[in-house]
């Protein structure tokens, strides 16, 4: 028997877990895939409604009692680096920036698994292996690329970070980035954003979408450090500073989440 993919994309929301983010919540996610032709448009599309990407699956928060995670941008044009933030970029003069194609290598997962091992050694990353990692980076149907970043070493140029991106139609999307936790004193994690930033500019881009903020979550504290910031919150992107978080009862939530809609690209 010969089955036939759906012509419109078809969404689901996942099972309840616990929050990686913030204690006595649970999550979940609406999800769908990536499949196609017109993967490229719903990728687009749907990133500027507070989707993200994992592999061939487009997901945001779809939580019953919780409307803490938002997906968060910086708007290129607006943007301006800090006086600390200047400082990261006099620190960081000698690094160079490469643009590669989705290609996953031994010296990357060396650097992610390194990475794993002593920032996140608890995460839901720390037992993935190079069949894995080379998933997460190989298996797009999008716009992707790695901008991996070097430094000279001994004389030897040596892979300290990078970050696996997708190009959108109005900016680009970090979809995850690692970063050698030896270099504390670079602040690498800061430095990307600012560099992805300038990218975004050279490409002719206005955004740079960082993923998910989550206000009162010390992990996410980081990203309001990049002001404008820049959240989807209410169908809307609005500046983080006007967010007032709420705690909703289960019953108005419930009833908010099914109200937001979703729209497609017009030839879905």
């Amino acid at each position: 028997m010969r089955h036939t993919l759906p012509k419109s994309p078809q969404f689901y929301v996942t099972a309840p877990q616990d929050c990686p983010y913030l204690t006595d919540q649970v999550e979940r996610k609406l999800f769908t895939a990536l499949y196609g032709s017109n993967s490229i448009r719903l990728n687009n599309s749907l990133s500027k409604q507070g989707f993200r990407r994992s592999q061939n699956v487009l997901y945001r928060p779809s939580c019953s009692n919780c409307n803490a995670c938002m997906s968060a941008r910086i708007s290129s044009m607006k943007f301006e680096p800090s006086k600390s933030q200047k400082r990261i970029l006099l620190k960081n003069e000698d690094i160079i920036r490469v643009v590669n194609p989705p290609l996953a290598t031994d010296s990357q997962y060396d650097l992610f698994k390194r990475y794993i091992n002593i920032r996140h050694p608890n995460g839901g990353m720390s037992d993935m292996d190079a069949d894995d990692f080379t998933a997460m980076i190989e298996e797009t149907n999008v716009d992707s690329k790695i901008i991996e970043y070097y430094a000279n070493k001994n004389g030897t140029r040596k892979l300290i970070s990078f970050s696996l991106v997708d190009i959108l139609d109005d900016g680009i999307s970090m979809v995850y980035s690692v970063f050698d936790p030896d270099t504390k004193d670079r602040s690498l994690g800061s430095y990307m954003i600012i560099d992805h930033n300038k990218l975004a500019l050279e490409l002719n881009l206005n955004f740079v979408y960082l993923g998910y903020w989550v206000k009162g979550s010390s992990k996410m504290d980081y990203k309001k450090r990049f002001s404008p910031l820049e959240v989807f919150t209410n169908d809307q992107w609005i500046c983080a500073s006007k967010v007032s978080q709420k705690k909703l009862n289960t019953e108005n939530r419930s009833k908010q989440k099914h109200g937001v809609p979703i729209y497609l690209p017009s030839d879905q």
